[in-house]
């Protein structure tokens, strides 16, 4: 049974939302075991986004042989006149990977669409998002860490469709690379997760993911020359570098919105909405201090 809640009430991991038919939807990782057997994926909607009613049930990977262990980032794009989830889980090899999955309206139910995980076979990947250039779709990615220790952030051409990879997958940057990582020992890994694309009112195209910067999960920011994925990029300043991440950005009523989780704590994360501005060639919080669920 759903009820009326606050963004306080919400426990959920990498927030997406998508605006649609007025309405805000937001979509998340069940936060309970970290993600983990827990069955599916809930969306919550809102007219306003401070009163949230949810969840509903929107897939249940249970029913589709989908919940071996992982069940993490889901995020729903509108493409082609239908409605296409992203998602995370572990594959039949153990490995993760980006599945998609398609339903005809926000609300579900969603039902597997790809041919099995659409990034590589024999990678341990995550969080993969769409990304769109000259008509041409694309999933951007995250090579896992648990796998190459220094993470990286990867493309790949998908068919018009969404039903399978296209070539092979192209690493953009490792997650050490940034100016602002410290050093670390010998051994010890460099996380990326939760890429996405913006394009802002200039044209300039940016990326979001997230890292940790000195121990704290962080949301950074990269900019690429002319617009297109294929062009060098510029790592730019952290947008947040205080625990929270997984972000990602939308348009409310004629405003610019980052939603992301914080605290990075299992049990404890809530999604967290803030005012962005577009400066043309990047993104600035519109305050100096981010406050959870502010709007």
């Amino acid at each position: 049974m759903s009820k009326m809640l606050t963004a306080k009430d919400i426990n959920i991991r990498d927030p997406f939302v998508l605006v649609e038919g007025g309405k805000y939807y937001l979509y998340g990782t069940r936060a309970a075991s970290f993600g983990c057997n827990v069955g599916g994926f809930d969306v919550y909607i809102s007219d306003d986004m401070e009163n949230w009613n949810g969840p509903f049930e929107c897939f249940n990977s249970d029913e589709y042989g989908l919940n071996r262990q992982v069940n993490w980032a889901p995020e729903v794009h509108r493409y082609n006149g239908a409605f296409f989830m992203f998602a995370t889980f572990t594959k039949e090899n153990g490995l993760r990977g980006t599945y998609i999955l398609k339903a005809d309206n926000p609300k579900g139910p969603f039902k597997p669409h790809s041919d099995g995980a659409v990034t590589p076979t024999g990678w341990e990947c995550l969080d993969g998002t769409l990304y769109v250039e000259n008509d041409v779709p694309y999933l951007v990615f995250c090579h896992e860490h648990t796998q190459i220790t220094d993470g990286t952030v990867c493309y790949v051409e998908l068919s018009d469709d969404l039903s399978r990879a296209k070539g092979e997958a192209v690493t953009l940057f490792s997650a050490s690379s940034p100016f602002y990582i410290e050093t670390k020992p010998q051994g010890e890994h460099y996380v990326t997760d939760g890429p996405f694309m913006y394009k802002t009112e200039s044209g300039t195209l940016l990326m979001l993911w997230s890292t940790f910067i000195n121990g704290q999960y962080a949301e950074c920011l990269v900019r690429f020359d002319g617009g297109s994925i294929k062009n060098e990029f510029t790592h730019l300043s952290p947008l947040i570098d205080n625990d929270g991440g997984h972000g990602m950005v939308f348009k409310a009523n004629g405003r610019l919105f980052l939603t992301y989780h914080t605290p990075n704590q299992t049990d404890y994360e809530r999604p967290c909405f803030v005012e962005l501005k577009d400066c043309g060639d990047t993104l600035m919080l519109k305050q100096s201090e981010t406050n959870p669920n502010t709007v």
